[in-house]
């Protein structure tokens, strides 16, 4: 059911995403008086072959465009025609242009079609943005909050150089406001990154290396969280006849939800990171836990599995704050924000290119994609996904990759720059080769979400 879930609103996001997209070329299109042929969500076609396997799920023609629901799940397109891409070839373009094709209007006019799909995009980006910046303010950690206790330094963050019981003062000799800033991308996409903590009563720079995002790419890997008291929040009963059962034995040893775990034998436990390293230090051995239950307190006995859990999740008590912001305040922070996704996006392939960070743990495809949405239906999540998306769709396609928006923009900037166009033949040829670069990068990234699924 989780990976059903997780289809559905990967389909439902790139759908929305690919129709829009396509709709800022059919409007401008529209709105240069060229001849729209064909609007489809999803191809009629084998991909990247239009003439295998031609057929679509529904079609309906208005004017003199045909819409339609393609039968292969991928992206979608608008035919112009006149215009060279994955739907035609230049042979089908020998005759003298008529004046509602696209070959035949200024090279302007088709340069804002061509990039009609990617500002659309955009658009779509910086609205949903800004409303759920509007809808829902934001929930954060402050930074006096985080301090109180300190931060625990997970694998990574003892790899840094951080430990457990730090206090981050500032963050690139900057001060900060809540938690999420000690991930933000200038810390994790910067270059010369650094915490400024203190400990045992003295300020030191911990150094942040280059790769720390190549490190945070691992699903396993774990940075820094903050030290925080805390209550059981669910316990996880075994079925009847379970053979799993001694997986999770915190239930059958009676520990229940709103219980607070105050020792493991007779180490005290205050924090639920000490909890946490008091099972794992424990695993597979019977453990003696000492609890609070309505200012009661009692001692459970159960055997801890060998992964070091017992089968309970905390509730971290720690003071969650909560800004809501106008409408005015909301369309600055919102677009943003949305931006901010392109230059992440730009730090990230520079990080590739410098070889700070493998391709192979960067990059994702559709499985990867899904299992961001995660296996429940979250509507703040779906939407902040698609955000995400969109802006990353818009910097993806104006890339001057051939077969791409940006690659057919080049050919326009040239032609407009010296005055005479690029032949036919290189432009078919130019799609060709982008159609072989967009494959291999497909095959790739699928293979890579498949190689981390199973590894």
């Amino acid at each position: 059911m989780d990976a059903l879930i997780m289809t559905l609103q990967l389909i439902l996001g790139l759908s929305i995403l690919v129709s829009l997209h396509e709709f800022g070329h059919f409007i401008t299109a529209k709105w240069f008086k060229m001849r729209v042929e064909k609007f489809y969500l999803f191809f009629d076609f084998l991909f990247p072959i239009p003439s295998l396997l031609n057929f679509a799920l529904f079609k309906k023609k208005v004017g003199d465009t045909e819409y339609g629901l393609g039968w292969f799940p991928l992206g979608g397109y608008v035919s112009i025609a006149g215009m060279i891409d994955e739907t035609q070839d230049a042979d089908k373009l020998a005759k003298t242009p008529e004046p509602w094709e696209f070959r035949a209007k200024p090279a302007w006019q088709r340069l804002i079609v061509m990039l009609g799909g990617v500002i659309v995009n955009i658009i779509t980006g910086v609205v949903i943005f800004i409303a759920l910046t509007y809808s829902n303010g934001e929930n954060f950690i402050s930074k006096n909050e985080l301090n109180k206790n300190g931060i625990v330094a997970l694998e990574i963050g003892q790899q840094v150089g951080l430990k457990t019981g730090d206090k981050i003062l500032k963050v690139n000799g900057k001060d900060y406001t809540s938690f999420a800033d000690l991930r933000s991308p200038d810390v994790l996409l910067g270059e010369n990154s650094s915490y400024t903590v203190l400990r045992n009563g003295k300020e030191l720079e911990v150094k942040i290396p280059s790769n720390i995002i190549e490190k945070l790419s691992d699903k396993k890997a774990a940075f820094i969280e903050p030290i925080s008291a805390f209550k059981i929040a669910e316990v996880v009963a075994p079925e009847p006849g379970d053979p799993q059962a001694e997986l999770l034995p915190a239930y059958p040893a009676g520990l229940r939800v709103g219980d607070f775990v105050t020792g493991v034998n007779q180490q005290p436990i205050h924090f639920y990171h000490e909890l946490r390293d008091a099972l794992k230090k424990e695993s597979g051995n019977p453990i003696k836990m000492a609890i609070s239950r309505n200012g009661k307190v009692d001692t459970l006995q159960m055997t801890v599995n060998k992964e070091g859990k017992i089968g309970i999740f905390p509730e971290l008590l720690i003071k969650i704050d909560h800004k809501d912001y106008s409408f005015g305040e909301s369309v600055g922070i919102g677009t943003g924000r949305a931006f901010s996704v392109i230059t992440d996006n730009i730090r990230g392939f520079k990080k590739i290119a410098t070889g700070d960070v493998s391709a192979s743990k960067a990059l994702s495809g559709p499985i990867g994609i899904a299992q961001m949405f995660g296996g429940t239906w979250d509507w703040t999540r779906f939407w902040m996904l698609t955000g995400l998306l969109s802006m990353a769709l818009a910097f993806m396609n104006i890339l001057p990759i051939p077969a791409l928006d940006g690659g057919h923009a080049i050919f326009l900037i040239y032609e407009m720059i010296t005055g005479k166009p690029a032949s036919e033949k290189v432009l078919e040829r130019a799609q060709q080769i982008g159609m072989m670069i967009l494959l291999a990068l497909m095959a790739y990234t699928f293979g890579n979400d498949i190689f981390k699924a199973i590894f």
